[in-house]
């Protein structure tokens, strides 16, 4: 299977990056969102960090002008049926992504690659709603996607073998690195990483630490090279409760319990970096702890 152009659901974090290093590597992009402003931030960002990447000396001006050039955007999520490859980078959101597959499947091409970069949800159950469950793929980038190397491949219980080559050849022509995960919740990273995260929290809960004290001691004392509460604001507070939800509910382990100190944050609205505050207040200069 040739993929010539990428579809992208969602102009967020993580579908801006995905736009980014498709476009680099040659591939037509074209991403959606249903917010008209986020898809001017989007393309905004990307040009800043292609310059990043320019002043870096790590790409030429001419590269990130082809890149920009490949780049397009749309509102209407229909458009994206005429690429050969889409990657749904919605919200974790289980209900939010079958709605989404739901909505674009009438518009695909039979041999269109459908996935999603969901950190946590099952692949098998996404699948089971589509017209393709073995054309459906986890396809999870890491977060910032144009500075991380490894992406996670999920099969799907129905994922076939051609698609599953295919995307490894797409993942070696982003330059990056695969991982093959099995199936299960929150799959290989966010299954070691998350739990970890959240035993942070229990030690801010408890009183153990404070904020600095506990991403100091980890950056110090395991070569950490963000703090585990730092991290969590990076990745989004909300995107981390969600996944423990998911990795206490389908596990059924109470290892997995998501601290209170996570959810009462999340239910204040502070989500971290992208609202403001989470662990950290990020309206000064500098991020000042909260605790």
């Amino acid at each position: 299977m040739a993929i010539e152009s990428v579809g992208i659901v969602g102009a967020g974090q993580m579908g801006n990056g995905i736009a980014h290093v498709f476009a680099l590597a040659g591939y037509d992009v074209l991403l959606n969102d249903v917010d008209q402003e986020a898809l001017d931030k989007a393309v905004s960002l990307i040009t800043r960090n292609l310059d990043r990447q320019v002043k870096g000396e790590k790409i030429g001006e001419a590269e990130k002008n082809d890149a920009l050039g490949r780049i397009r955007t749309t509102l209407a999520l229909k458009d994206l049926g005429e690429t050969d490859l889409v990657i749904e980078a919605a919200t974790e959101k289980e209900a939010v992504k079958q709605k989404i597959f739901e909505e674009l499947l009438p518009h695909l091409k039979p041999d269109t690659i459908l996935t999603s970069n969901t950190s946590s949800i099952s692949i098998t159950r996404l699948a089971s709603r589509t017209d393709r469950p073995e054309k459906f793929m986890g396809f999870h980038f890491m977060n910032p996607v144009p500075v991380m190397q490894l992406v996670e491949l999920i099969r799907g219980i129905a994922t076939d073998e051609p698609t599953y080559k295919t995307l490894f050849e797409v993942v070696e022509r982003l330059g990056k690195t695969s991982a093959t995960a099995e199936d299960f919740p929150a799959f290989i990273v966010n299954r070691i990483l998350m739990p970890m995260i959240n035993e942070a929290v229990y030690t801010l809960y408890e009183g153990v630490g404070s904020v600095q004290s506990i991403d100091q001691s980890m950056k110090l004392g395991a070569n950490w090279p963000m703090g585990p509460l730092e991290l969590a604001d990076f990745i989004g507070l909300d995107t981390c409760l969600a996944i423990m939800g998911v990795l206490h509910d389908g596990l059924a382990d109470t290892k997995y319990r998501p601290c209170p100190l996570l959810v009462k944050y999340v239910e204040a609205g502070w989500l971290g970096r992208k609202s403001g505050r989470g662990f950290y207040d990020y309206s000064g200069e500098k991020p000042v702890p909260t605790r």
